[in-house]
């Protein structure tokens, strides 16, 4: 009986060790083990950029030649007399590159010098000239009383307005269609990108009849490179080419009898597109975007051929662009088909009327604006590098807008999604990259509110680099898709033989404690 009694103690004794055990170590080793790993994000402060505020700060020094201001009016207004070198120039060409000689100003930062009333410099017309640098040249009557309402036209024009921030939120905002038809030209050029991949073709459709030589090589480092390489803070730029014989438009144009030549009006120009883009190709090692500029040579059935626009006018440059995606010039060589002509025909191909046509078109949709000045503004023409230094400034405005708008949106998206579904990983690298992303923005944020635009467009584009790198994350999806059912399925056949019998004992336990006690309270009775 003696015996019985210890083998029944000692059993009840394994059953509390085993259930011990289990509960104080295996429960929180198996736990910890098997739980998802979830690395700390900073979410105050990514909750902080939901609610942002962007300040921009531009830097505008405002010079004064001698005789511009009265000595009354030097107590009023501080002023800067400098030596009135801008008065003894021939134009305002030569005067902007004397000023920019005389100081140079970093980027983002504007110079106005404001020129005596009776000069002779500006045209009579004209009130302010806009150069090739970050300078102006201002003529104004009453200048106390003008003079800061032209410095802020001046600011929108050269630096950035309403419309152009408006237009970098576009994506954004929700726009009143007053806004949608007034940023509707900054809505065809492509977005925000760290780089881009331009690809010029030449397409053939009648090697038969002509043989078509074009220098794209020499054209491209001659007209193109230059502007490139002057946008090359905004983001890293390929280029590749490529001819394409037989390649056809995919429309059939009209013949105009009265013009003696066919016509493509401008409902038919949406038509041309798709078939001709099946045989570009595509760089699928780049995620960057693709601008196509397309040369199409008739073939001798259609041509000439000319490009209508919907008044039924014919386009000057006989070329079209589509938004975000490229542009098409029709290049007609009717004029090389003589009476004795032998075919093939040799024809070479003019570039330097090409590339103006593609280089007008290749800053549209890089989203550099040539919207018509205020009234009595003059603006200078484009330089051998097809841009100005204040067009590069109001470009990199926008884009550092853009930038930190969409690295914001992705990070706030992630937080949100990370918050929403618990059982996605966040490993040590994604949360690397989201601080690395908040912190730039910040960076970004400060530095524009500095009026530093290299360095906040630097910061902005690190952060977007970041977000997408922590958004796009492999490692993401792992659990993403492992429903509690197949959790089921896998622990149940592990953990239902083993905790069966320790729950069965430690029942039994239980059952016979409770009988000790009623027996215990039976004797007492």
């Amino acid at each position: 009986m003696a015996t019985t009694e210890v083998e029944r103690r000692r059993g009840q004794l394994a059953a509390l060790s085993i259930a011990a055990v289990v509960i104080i170590v295996g429960v929180p080793l198996w736990w910890r083990t098997t739980e998802t790993y979830r690395a700390w994000l900073p979410v105050n402060q990514i909750n902080e950029l939901a609610n942002l505020q962007l300040q921009l700060s531009a830097d505008v020094e405002v010079v004064f030649a001698r005789g511009t201001v009265t000595p009354e009016q030097q107590k009023k207004v501080p002023t800067q007399v400098v030596i009135s070198l801008c008065l003894f120039c021939s134009s305002p060409l030569e005067a902007d590159l004397s000023l920019h000689t005389l100081s140079e100003s970093p980027c983002g930062s504007l110079v106005v010098y404001v020129i005596p009333e009776s000069s002779t410099l500006l045209p009579e017309d004209v009130d302010v000239y806009i150069g090739q640098r970050r300078t102006a040249l201002l003529r104004i009557e009453q200048l106390l009383a003008h003079l800061e309402p032209r410095i802020k036209q001046v600011l929108q024009v050269m630096s950035f307005s309403h419309t152009d921030i408006t237009a970098a939120l576009s994506d954004r905002v929700r726009l009143s269609p007053g806004n949608k038809e007034s940023i509707a030209d900054s809505m065809r050029a492509f977005k925000s990108s760290p780089g881009y991949e331009i690809t010029f073709s030449l397409l053939n459709p009648d090697p038969k009849s002509h043989r078509v030589h074009w220098d794209i090589e020499g054209a491209v480092q001659t007209y193109i490179q230059p502007l490139l390489t002057k946008l090359a803070p905004l983001a890293n730029f390929s280029i590749d080419s490529q001819t394409l014989y037989y390649a056809m438009l995919g429309v059939n144009p009209r013949y105009d009898s009265s013009r003696s030549a066919y016509t493509l009006n401008s409902d038919s120009l949406a038509h041309v597109i798709n078939p001709v883009e099946a045989r570009l190709g595509s760089n699928a090692a780049s995620s960057n975007p693709v601008l196509n500029f397309l040369l199409y040579v008739p073939d001798a059935h259609h041509s000439p051929l000319h490009i209508h626009d919907h008044k039924k006018q014919e386009v000057l440059s006989n070329a079209f662009h589509s938004p975000r995606w490229g542009g098409i010039m029709v290049y007609n060589v009717n004029g090389f088909y003589g009476p004795e002509a032998v075919f093939p025909v040799d024809i070479n191909i003019n570039m330097a009327k090409v590339m103006g046509v593609f280089l007008a078109q290749l800053r549209l949709l890089l989203g550099v604006q040539s919207s018509a000045p205020p009234p009595g503004f003059l603006v200078a023409p484009c330089s051998s590098t097809g841009l100005a230094d204040w067009e590069l400034d109001r470009l990199m405005w926008s884009r550092t807008v853009e930038n930190v708008a969409t690295a914001t949106t992705t990070i706030t998206s992630l937080a949100q999604l990370l918050d929403q579904i618990g059982n996605i990983v966040i490993n040590d690298n994604i949360a690397q990259q989201v601080s690395s992303a908040v912190t730039s923005l910040q960076l970004a944020v400060a530095e524009l509110e500095a009026g530093n635009l290299g360095f906040a467009l630097q910061y902005s584009k690190e952060a977007i680099l970041a977000s997408e790198r922590a958004f796009f994350d492999p490692s993401l999806l792992h659990l993403l898709y492992f429903p509690d059912d197949q959790k089921f399925a896998i622990y149940i056949p592990l953990f239902l033989p083993m905790c069966v019998p320790i729950l069965l004992s430690l029942l039994k336990i239980v059952s016979e404690a409770r009988q000790k006690r009623r027996e215990r309270q039976a004797k007492k009775d």
